[in-house]
């Protein structure tokens, strides 16, 4: 994305330079130059706005959750009741408000009876009652 943002930089330099340079030496030849290299930046700027919007939730959804321990969980959103221990009873579920996002990164539950989530976690009991 640096790379993109660099040249993108260096093309918005070179075209104010060549626009400078063609109207100093010729101003009717820099007016249909000056439109279409506006028109063009638009475009591109448009692009990139896309991209920018709808990459980063592409890219949000492709996040990894994973469980690996022996009873552990793991959520890319929220948990509201969880209980991963013997003889527990299980709690009233609490009242968790909607997710409003997907987790930023990787969601991992690696250790035994571990709990992990992209969002909020309302009670978790990882122990024996």
């Amino acid at each position: 994305m640096k790379a993109l943002m660099w040249t993108g930089v260096a093309l918005c330099g070179l075209g104010a330079a060549a626009l400078l340079v063609v109207g100093v030496l010729d101003v009717s030849a820099a007016e249909p130059f000056a439109s279409v290299g506006g028109g063009a930046a638009g475009l591109v700027g448009l692009a990139l706005t896309l991209y920018a919007a709808l990459g980063s939730r592409a890219s949000a959804s492709g996040s990894q959750v994973r469980a690996e321990g022996e009873r552990s969980v793991a959520a890319g959103g929220n948990i509201g009741s969880v209980t991963t221990g013997d003889n527990a009873s299980r709690p009233a579920p609490p009242r968790m408000p909607p997710s409003s996002s997907a987790p930023a990164g990787p969601v991992s539950a690696s250790s035994d009876r571990s709990v992990a989530a992209g969002g909020d976690i309302g009670t978790a009991s990882t122990g024996d009652h």
